[in-house]
């Protein structure tokens, strides 16, 4: 339709009766007199809105959907970011449990030896391109640690202290090659060194080429004079090998340690000695062997035919 004065006259005209139609349905009610017009355009309109609803209705309900979805992976996250919160606490429990389980068998040594400790915790190993075999604690000489103090944990022996720092110290482990200590066997007066070789069993010369070990025979720090750099009856560890004498003034025996030096978190620094030496009172107890069930085995003799091969005769 081209625009004309006549159609826009019959626009405004259209408008006019639409404006009147309203409101003479709004004043009407439910009496209106176009109530049935209205109704009758119902029946027509009706289903094409219904086919236009279910057509727009999925797009609708996509767009709720990408809405809920959002929504759900918001909460998804949440969930998730306290899922992570409260295994990371439940981490921290564990270490934290396992440090006091550390801790408790620290003092327990402790108190079987009468050694006066001061609790630390392992927070650096040596360099890595050294030779050495060394970890720093966290503790120094602002709390009393001196330079040649026995260091140990709840299994045994862990070394000894050569460097001390205002809040720090390095303590020299039992397997570096360069650390020898005297020893004692268990149950016995048979003295030696044992020395470290790193990540194999430590090596021990005992004084006496005859000593009369085996393997299992366990072993103590002997003590140092003064009591320095070693207190005595620290467990150290359990022969694993012995060789054989062969006429030699000393005996070679290879000890594997209690402690594992690859590991460690919780130690002791020896601040205060003994006043007489356990011996061998901070020594593990030793496992109950399991008992070896016996079977016996009784035969039950077959009957015998005769010599010659022949069947018995029936009685």
């Amino acid at each position: 339709m081209r625009d004309t004065k006549e159609s826009r006259l019959l626009l405004v005209l259209l408008i006019a009766v639409a404006f009147a139609l309203i409101t003479v349905d709004i004043r009407g009610g439910e009496d209106s007199p176009v109530d049935g017009a209205r109704q009758a355009a119902a029946g027509v309109f009706g289903p094409i809105e219904n086919g236009v609803s279910s057509a727009v209705d999925p797009v609708g309900n996509a767009i709720s959907a990408v809405r809920a979805s959002g929504d759900r992976h918001d909460r998804l996250a949440a969930l998730e970011e306290e899922n992570a919160a409260l295994k990371a606490k439940l981490g921290s429990d564990d270490r934290g449990r396992s440090r006091l389980a550390q801790l408790e068998k620290t003092l327990k040594i402790a108190g079987q030896g009468q050694y006066g400790i001061k609790g630390a915790q392992v927070i650096a190993i040596g360099a890595a391109q050294g030779f050495s075999w060394t970890v720093t604690i966290d503790v120094g000489a602002h709390d009393g640690i001196k330079r040649d103090m026995t260091v140990l944990n709840g299994d045994g022996l862990v070394g000894r202290v050569t460097t001390v720092g205002p809040d720090s110290a390095t303590v020299l482990l039992a397997s570096d090659p360069d650390f020898t200590v005297g020893t004692r066997m268990e149950s016995g007066d048979e003295l030696g060194f044992a020395s470290g070789q790193g990540d194999r069993p430590l090596r021990v010369e005992l004084l006496n080429g005859k000593a009369d070990v085996k393997k299992g025979d366990r072993l103590v720090t002997f003590g140092s004079q003064a009591d320095k750099p070693f207190v005595p009856g620290v467990p150290v560890g359990v022969v694993s090998r012995v060789d054989p004498s062969g006429g030699d003034l000393t005996r070679t025996l290879y000890v594997t340690p209690y402690v594992g030096f690859t590991k460690l978190d919780v130690v002791g620094v020896v601040v205060q000695a003994p006043t007489k030496d356990p011996r061998d009172t901070v020594l593990p107890d030793k496992p109950t062997p399991t008992p070896r069930p016996t079977v016996t085995v009784t035969v039950t003799p077959s009957a015998q035919a005769p010599a010659d091969g022949q069947p018995q005769p029936e009685q």
